[in-house]
């Protein structure tokens, strides 16, 4: 392509980017920054055979498209379309499935070995932001990568707008001299001469570290083994095919410091970076008004707000989030009490044991996390918080599915992962008060507890204002029925009520995983002739693993029937269209314990 129509292309995926999401909705801020840099990368590099690693997937947009998928990109995060980040299944030139952060350097330095084993001459590219590179792993396979000394080349695409001004006439000159062959080849050359003599070489050493530290961050990376080229402008196509051209034939671990600004190019973006992260579908013309009906918080709305309220009569009291501050729901809370609230990045691990060390000194953290991102720290909750029975209270918000953005973001397996933890208690809510009573109840009951809850909206239950601490490990009777009974976890009550009343069954809101109200259980086996369990997470381990355990230590001898998610990766979707297609609907439900009562021979008594 000719170099000088890149100015046009960036205008035209520019263009393209707002038109697109603008239909889909989806990731939309980062995509905009990066779209000199994907050009110029794709310029350089021979993609795919060169592997391209986009650390997160937010900003791979443009990638999509100028690697094939422009046509496609109406289909983005739509059931059977394109998915939400890099997919390997989705295109060759997806080097690496991602969704969350800070994984791209790790694979990257796998990628370059598997290279070299295999005899394989290709280069291997990881780009990753400064917000993923606060994660730990980022920062590991850094340090390995200087040990590994194998060619590979991390891009740190930096949006923060507070250094956009280092962007200059002396850095830019910097940077193309770093990247230059003749600095390198005297850089190198020096090296091997002065090698005979240590004192100078460490002086020269010395010497070249200072000259960097004056004009750039980069000392931090030359000493893990780094050769750091910055900083660089992110939207001088011209200058990046420059640097990166040069940094392609340099031997050794290379890291390239770029500066863009989040939402290039279209105003209301640049000027609202993080509203603008991800744009919501636009549509065509403005609906018609409908009647006025009163606003139902979303579950985020409603720990937000409890955790405002809480604080105003505990002092103690301080929350925690590894940067998911907005969605789930405590700027206000950190608007109020700055001094009690602690946005670590995105830091997963250390967010669980930095609770863990303030619950050790007598202050109470609650650690707000997605189900997704809590995985990411499972060892530091059983061996930091749950090990040493350390009251520290999480908030997991996004449990179950979780729609557009893919099972990279489901919360498929908390109540798998959670359960099998000594000292844990584990709620899930079925509405919006439960919801808050069980975060009052978690927070004072003295030990590791956890409460999960669904992204959106709940069923719309009035919420009350008086905080009451539940009885632990105690269900409460919905409905009562006849042969069948539902035990329904969480997010799965309103729709086993639904399904009771066509079975007439008896519906039991569970409201605990752990400790389970096995008196219930045991009652409702001795009164019914099939017991069903529904929840919205993985069979294999969950919930009605916990109820069929039980039913086994007791000796009970009763059909179960255990709903939920299958034992595999559900594809991006509709929410409500991914229940049903699983079972997991009103419908789901009664279809699958109409099938298990044939197989039983269980006739069923409506009336």
């Amino acid at each position: 392509m000719d170099p000088d129509l890149f100015s046009d292309l960036a205008r035209e995926l520019r263009n393209f980017l707002l038109y697109s999401v603008g239909q889909t909705g989806g990731h939309f801020g980062a995509g905009l920054g990066v779209v000199e840099l994907t050009i110029a990368l794709h310029y350089i590099f021979d993609t795919p055979d060169d592997r391209l690693i986009w650390d997160v997937g937010h900003q791979s947009y443009p990638h999509k498209i100028l690697t094939g998928r422009r046509e496609q990109m109406l289909t983005m995060r739509q059931a059977g379309g394109l998915a939400a980040f890099p997919s390997r299944d989705e295109s060759q030139y997806d080097a690496f499935g991602v969704g969350h952060s800070s994984t791209s350097i790790s694979a990257a330095l796998g990628m370059k070995v598997a290279a070299r084993h295999t005899d394989q001459d290709r280069q291997v590219i990881a780009v990753i932001g400064d917000g993923a590179m606060t994660a730990g792993m980022a920062f590991e396979a850094l340090n390995h990568a200087g040990e590994l000394d194998d060619n590979v080349l991390v891009i740190l695409n930096d949006n923060n707008m507070s250094i956009s001004n280092n962007v200059g006439g002396l850095s830019s000159y910097f940077a193309r001299m770093w990247a230059s062959r003749p600095y390198n080849f005297i850089r190198s050359g020096s090296k091997r001469v002065l090698s005979r003599i240590p004192p100078a070489l460490k002086a020269a050493h010395r010497a070249e570290e200072y000259m960097k530290g004056m004009v750039s961050p980069g000392t931090l990376f030359e000493e893990i083994g780094f050769n750091y080229i910055g900083l660089v402008d992110g939207h001088d196509t011209d200058r990046l095919i420059e640097v990166l051209g040069n940094i392609k034939k340099l031997r050794g671990p290379q890291l390239l410091h770029i500066v863009t600004q989040k939402g290039k190019g279209y105003k209301a973006s640049e000027n609202d970076p993080f509203g603008m992260h991800a744009l919501s579908k636009i549509e065509a013309e403005p609906r018609k008004p409908k009647d006025i009906q009163p606003s139902t918080p979303t579950y985020s709305k409603v720990f937000g707000q409890w955790l405002c309220d809480l604080a105003e009569s505990d002092k103690d009291m301080v929350a925690i989030t590894p940067a998911m501050s907005a969605g789930s729901g405590m700027d206000d809370f950190a608007a109020k009490y700055p001094e009690r609230f602690f946005d670590v990045a995105i830091a997963e691990q250390h967010a669980v044991t930095f609770a863990a060390g303030m619950a050790c000194d007598g202050v109470k953290p609650v650690v707000a996390i997605y189900s997704t991102f809590l995985q990411r720290a499972y060892d530091q909750l059983i061996h930091d918080v749950a090990l040493q029975n350390l009251d520290v209270l999480f908030a997991i918000d996004r449990a179950g599915l979780v729609g557009e953005d893919g099972p990279t973001h489901a919360g498929s397996f908390d109540l798998s992962y959670l359960r099998c933890i000594p000292n844990m208690i584990v709620m899930a809510p079925s509405n919006e008060d439960e919801c808050r009573q069980m975060l009052y109840t978690g927070y004072h009951h003295r030990g590791p507890a956890a409460v999960r809850y669904p992204r959106g909206k709940g069923p719309g239950a009035v919420i009350n204002e008086q905080m009451t601490q539940l009885p632990i490990g105690k269900a409460r009777l919905k409905r009562q029925g006849k042969a069948v009974a539902l035990l329904a976890f969480g997010s799965m009550v309103e729709p086993a009520q639904k399904a009771a009343e066509s079975l007439n069954a008896t519906v039991i809101d569970m409201r605990f995983i752990k400790p389970l109200d096995e008196e219930m259980i045991e009652e409702m086996a001795n009164q019914h002739q099939i017991l069903v369990t529904v929840e919205e997470n993985t069979v294999m381990g969950g919930a009605g693993s916990a109820v069929n355990e039980f039913l086994q230590r007791r000796d009970v001898l009763i059909p179960v029937l255990n709903i939920g998610l299958p034992d595999q990766y559900l594809p991006h979707g509709k929410p409500p269209q991914m229940l049903s297609d699983v079972g997991l609907d009103s419908e789901g439900i009664v279809t699958a314990v109409k099938d298990k009562l044939s197989r039983c021979n269980i006739q069923l008594k409506v009336s």
